[in-house]
């Protein structure tokens, strides 16, 4: 069986679509890895409201990190996948390898912390991944989050990637729902400040 990582990083460099799974075989999410090579819709609002150093937590191949390095913002962005940073770095990031619960540069500085493209599922607890991005952030800093739509059902556990021919390894995954948020949050020590939606996609800004 393949690593997830493995399946990942394959998955980015020729654009496969994959499905997360749990480990009775229920799909969770379609995960278009070709939009990941360029903004989305929607990505323009997570953008706009980083005025600051900003460290985008599983940035993939860095198509925010490169769009806010492109307008002098200072950004950082940090993925498990070498082959995710070679591509971040490609088209102009700066991107490091790591696990963001490990050593990350500019550690308590940042400015803003991006959570996107459903990164807050990272770990499997999203409390616990908002109390390590509460390290990593300056004190009037804040945490911007994709979630999923409101009434949403929310998850966590294992689960698989799926290619169509290979399954992956298990890994632990989140689902939040957007109205579901402020609780994770809080056990983090963060409120929820402000919500939005563009193009079908949620989005909350976090602040202590």
């Amino acid at each position: 069986m393949i690593t997830a990582l493995a399946l990942y990083s394959g998955a980015l460099r020729r654009d496969t679509r994959l499905r997360l799974l749990d480990l009775a075989g229920r799909s969770l999410r379609h995960l278009e890895t070709g939009a990941w090579h360029r903004l989305r819709p929607g990505d323009r609002g997570v953008l706009d409201r980083c005025a600051g150093p900003t460290l985008d937590v599983g940035c993939g191949p860095g198509r925010l990190a490169a769009a806010l390095t492109a307008t002098g913002i200072t950004a950082l962005g940090i993925d498990l996948s070498p082959t995710a940073v070679r591509l971040a770095r490609r088209r102009g990031a700066h991107a490091v390898s790591g696990d963001v619960f490990g050593p990350v540069p500019g550690a308590g500085t940042w400015r803003h912390a991006l959570l996107i493209d459903g990164n807050i599922g990272i770990g499997g607890d999203p409390a616990r991944l908002l109390r390590r991005c509460a390290e990593l952030i300056g004190p009037d800093a804040t945490v911007l989050v994709e979630t999923d739509p409101p009434g949403a059902a929310c998850w966590s556990g294992p689960v698989v990637l799926h290619d169509g021919d290979r399954e992956s390894t298990p890994f632990p995954w989140a689902l939040v729902a957007a109205d579901r948020l402020a609780g994770p949050a809080a056990d983090a020590g963060f409120t929820v400040r402000e919500t939005w939606n563009e193009e079908g996609r949620w989005f909350a800004c976090l602040g202590r």
